[in-house]
């Protein structure tokens, strides 16, 4: 497949990198998308405090992307859902990821969103890592 991307002579914007996000989400297997279609992905600069505490981070650099919400299987019919389910992409941390390794952008927002439904789901990382390979159907 081939993406027209624009060339970038400064850092991609927040709503740059929400495009590339929409553009990286019609690439995870469909088996995938089409049982993540409710959840909502957000762009934010960086995690903020309360989740780097939460998490422990060293680092805001240290988390490229953070599923936010109650995972499938825990999820009950009877449950009352209090939020909407969410991938939130953290745009700095990727873009630094993005600068050291030389990855393909695109690539790198489609690896971190496929990750982050996986945690939706409950995967575990070989399945998602089996996900986004394409040796993993669903």
């Amino acid at each position: 497949m081939t993406r027209m991307l624009p060339a970038y002579s400064t850092p991609p914007s927040l709503a740059d990198l929400d495009a590339i996000a929409r553009i990286a989400f019609a690439e995870i297997p469909e088996a995938l998308r089409r049982h993540a279609q409710e959840l909502a992905v957000h762009v934010e600069d960086f995690p903020d405090e309360e989740t780097e505490h939460e998490l422990g981070l060293d680092s805001p650099f240290d988390l490229l992307g953070l599923y936010r919400g109650l995972a499938m299987p825990a999820k009950s019919v009877l449950a009352v859902q209090q939020d909407v389910d969410m991938v939130i992409l953290f745009r700095r941390p990727i873009l630094d990821y993005w600068c050291e390794t030389g990855e393909d952008l695109t690539r790198l927002v489609r690896h971190v969103l496929i990750h982050e439904i996986g945690h939706h789901f409950g995967f575990s990382d070989e399945a998602m890592a089996a996900i986004e390979d394409g040796t993993e159907s669903l």
